[in-house]
């Protein structure tokens, strides 16, 4: 099953050096793993793969995903380990900043959009190394108007 995940840049204060992505990938049935030595936790797989992310227009970036890319398998000799997409994140770079928004598993089959909102602030001070994963409200931020969004957008891709 593969998507197509269009990330578009409003209003930003600057440039990116650049947008690189990816997507986390997770066993969603914990019976198919054996306990944990001495805990005797069950600690479920899970992986993160690139997403590329390519210039689409002046402010928009296409990355292609796919939600099966991982086979489900019997791994351990206890059962079918059954994979899921949690989520993909664009990963929007400006000084020691990676701006990330990211989209879940519902939005991306429901090819739905998530808006990310971004102080300018945020990317004006760019010398301190930190991830901003932003707010989905403009009313979060004390000076609402110095803001910038970062809108990802799932569509199914046939094959």
């Amino acid at each position: 099953m593969r998507y197509e995940i269009i990330a578009t840049v409003e209003g930003a204060p600057g440039a990116f050096e650049r947008i690189e992505g990816h997507i986390d990938y997770k066993v969603v049935n914990g019976s198919c793993v054996p306990l944990t030595p001495i805990s005797g936790a069950t600690v479920e797989p899970q992986t993160q793969l690139p997403v590329v992310f390519e210039r689409a227009g002046e402010n928009t970036f296409k990355g292609e995903i796919y939600v099966d890319r991982i086979q489900d398998q019997d791994y351990f000799g206890i059962g079918v380990c059954h994979w899921s997409v949690v989520g993909a994140s664009a990963d929007f770079h400006h000084g020691k900043v990676n701006f990330s928004p990211a989209i879940y598993h519902d939005d991306i089959i429901g090819q739905r959009s998530v808006v990310r909102y971004f102080s300018e602030r945020s990317y004006e001070r760019a010398s301190r190394s930190r991830i901003d994963i932003g707010s989905p409200s403009k009313s979060d931020f004390t000076d609402a108007g110095r803001v910038f969004s970062i809108t990802l957008k799932s569509m199914e891709k046939p094959r």
